[in-house]
């Protein structure tokens, strides 16, 4: 039976970046003598060695041996837990996953860091006295010319899903085999259970090949099998054979409660090389959420039948009938809304997938800027669809290098401050509305408002002498190439980026807002869709046209008062609302949108939206209701138009186009189209 390695590796690929996950945090968390940890550690080094001995990837397996050797020693008190041990822990898990991402993409690997990070693990091994360690890890690397390997499986070993067929194969990667196949303890015929192994087999193996490498391939069944291994000398060779009990594999400790399957690695040289890849193709769901899917699937099997019956009773002209139908459909559409529900769930995943990586990163930023910063993670459980979650985390590493290089001050200048040596950098995540809010807050030095400034009119961003509010200077940040740093950092600068960050952040239908206290600290705050696939969106009518104002943008509708509009400079109209003068944009103008005759400004109505910081009054036709909405990508099936974000399908089969507010707002700032047919008779101007 030949199966596909590809699915077991992308599987053996995921368990094993999860793995990594696992010793990164233990080890950001390790204390001397804390044999939990190291333990925890230690089964995760170790189902990532042996999944790479048994996948074909053998550069793996042989770093992370290493880095196997050194916990185990770790584990009995051989060696002591440091810090400069801990640190070079963390440097071989970056080893680890660098090497698994480049054979996942299939990119080049610099093998500088990590040969470098393997010579120093050696050198911790060797730097103190091994008694029987050092004795198992000399045997383990012996290499011979030849190996006789007597593998004897048990009688239950196809039933755990192990092949013996494809341990063999992964042993002809090795070298040049030989095999024999003993058939003595094969049944009759006719009570032979085809789910039943009786076979063993005698193996020659010839090639330059350590003892590691054939223990590697029978890793996964060592505890299903007897399996011997020793060297075939030459005659005259005074090295002593080495005898049966030497030679076996002994069972370890099952690390993860499962054997897994040696499956067949074909080589390098039959794989196409992978595209660089950035998002993960794969979701792992939990079963609940399964079950209830199929369930829901099953109640619209049952809506189904019983809308076909209700038919065959509308055909007779049955009164009866109708009502059915309609109940029929009502049962229909509740029950597609929990469909639906149910899968959008499957997407979400805990935002803990992103703050996970944030507790190493601040570890390595303390180190090389010399800080003391704790790290505080709430809300780490609240879901967001994966696309989201993927596209938001290189904005918030932004954000937290930022907080970390030039929020938090130095120890020395924070006690000058009365403040403790140890500053606070706090992520936070929570729900609110229809929306996720994500928080990344400081307890540093604060948005020093004064020198922004200056550097605002050193750029011409700001004119001399003009005053502006501290949410208006806090903006200034955000703009292209802005930066108050004195001096070039290799971590970051509190402004560089920051219009990147922002952009990333729109591009998700978001959006991010700073407040700061001088001498305090900052937050920024950012506010995310939930999916990026549905969206609740208001309907509205323009030029006999249906359009999708997404609700989160929506601040409120208004019915136009003539005397509340005025125009500016006899080219831009606006609208006096409760004291704040608000651009007005015509969509039917802006979109290009054309009908036999306008409607009176009497019966038109505005709807004012609100985006980064800024508002607009769009005046549409009529509103025609609320609904959710799957957006279908423009780009995909046209191209990008300013203004629009999407299009959808609604229920009568007609397309309406999807507004982006960002954009609209900028093309209103852009525009100097006339506006004067909505300018009401004898209207002055403001």
């Amino acid at each position: 039976m030949n199966i596909d390695i590809s699915q077991f590796t992308q599987t053996f690929l995921e368990e094993s970046f999860e793995g990594l996950d696992i010793m990164e945090a233990h080890l950001l968390e390790l204390q001397s003598e804390d044999s939990e940890s190291i333990d925890a550690i230690f089964r995760a080094a170790h189902s990532i060695k042996g999944g790479a001995g048994t996948f074909g990837f053998a550069e793996v397996g042989r770093f992370t041996h290493g880095v196997e050797t050194l916990l185990d020693e770790m584990r009995s008190g051989e060696c002591t837990i440091d810090e400069p041990k801990k640190t070079l822990l963390l440097e071989a898990v970056d080893c680890i996953r660098a090497m698994l991402v480049a054979a996942r993409d299939g990119s080049e690997l610099d093998t500088g860091p990590i040969v470098d990070v393997s010579n120093r693990v050696d050198a911790a091994l060797h730097s103190h006295e091994l008694s029987d360690t050092s004795s198992v890890v000399e045997t383990s690397q012996e290499q011979c010319q030849q190996w006789e390997i007597q593998f004897t499986p048990e009688v239950d070993i196809l039933r755990t899903g192990n092949d013996p067929a494809r341990i063999l194969r992964a042993l002809a990667e090795l070298g040049e085999l030989e095999v024999s196949c003993n058939v003595d303890a094969l049944p009759l015929f006719e009570v032979l259970d085809p789910e039943e192994c009786h076979l063993a087999w005698t193996v020659t193996l010839s090639g330059d090949v350590a003892r590691e490498a054939i223990a590697e391939v029978f890793e996964w069944v060592e505890d299903q099998a007897e399996i011997k291994i020793e060297p075939v000398r030459a005659e005259g060779d005074g090295s002593a054979l080495i005898t049966k009990s030497e030679a076996t594999i002994h069972p370890e400790e099952d690390t993860n409660g499962a054997v897994s399957a040696p499956i067949e690695n074909k080589g390098s040289g039959e794989q196409k090389p992978a595209r660089a890849r950035v998002e993960s193709g794969s979701i792992r769901v939990n079963t609940d959420k399964v079950d209830a899917l199929i369930n829901m699937v099953g109640e619209l099997v049952i809506t189904q039948s019983m809308l076909s019956q209700f038919g065959e009773q509308l055909k007779t002209g049955s009164k009866q009938g109708i009502e059915n139908l309609l109940e029929g459909l009502s049962l229909l559409e509740r029950n597609t809304r929990e469909l639906q529900e149910n899968v959008m769930s499957i997407r979400m995943l805990p935002i803990s997938f992103v703050f996970n990586r944030f507790p190493r990163l601040i570890y390595d930023l303390s180190d090389s800027l010399h800080k003391n910063i704790q790290l505080k993670l709430t809300g780490e459980q609240t879901e967001l669809d994966k696309n989201v979650l993927e596209k938001i985390s290189d904005p918030l590493v932004h954000l937290v290098r930022n907080s970390v290089d030039h929020g938090i001050e130095p120890p020395e200048v924070r006690e000058a401050a009365g403040k403790s040596t140890t500053g606070t950098v706090h992520l936070n995540a929570f729900h609110r509305g229809g929306n996720i809010v994500i928080e990344i807050s400081d307890d540093g030095a604060g948005l020093n408002r004064a020198r922004i400034m200056d550097k605002a009119v050193e750029r011409g961003l700001v004119a001399s002498g003009q005053v502006l509010s501290d949410e208006q200077i806090n903006e200034l940040i955000f703009s292209a190439g802005f930066s108050t740093a004195q001096e070039l950092s290799d971590v970051s600068g509190r402004g560089v980026g920051m219009d990147v960050v922002r952009r990333n952040i729109k591009s998700l239908g978001g959006s991010v807002d700073v407040s700061s206290q001088e001498g305090v600290g900052s937050k920024f705050t950012i506010r995310l869709p939930l999916t990026l696939s549905i969206l609740d969106g208001q309907l509205v009518e323009v030029s006999e046209g249906s359009y999708v104002i997404p609700l989160i943008s929506i601040v409120e509708s208004v019915q136009i008062d003539k005397k509340a509009l005025k125009t500016i400079a006899e080219k831009r109209l606006v609208y006096k609302l409760r004291e704040e003068y608000i651009p007005v944009l015509s969509l039917r103008d802006a979109l290009g949108a054309t009908t036999s005759e306008r409607r009176s400004i009497d019966n038109s109505l505005l709807v004012v939206v609100e985006a980064d910081g800024a508002r607009l009054a769009l005046l549409v036709d009529d509103l025609l209701g609320q609904q959710q909405v799957v957006i279908k990508a423009l780009e995909t099936n046209f191209k990008k138009v300013e203004g629009l974000s999407g299009a959808t399908i609604l229920g009568d089969g007609t397309v309406a186009l999807i507004l982006d507010v960002s954009g609209l707002i900028s093309l209103s700032k852009r525009s100097t189209e006339n506006l004067n047919w909505m300018r009401p008779q004898g209207h002055a101007a403001a």
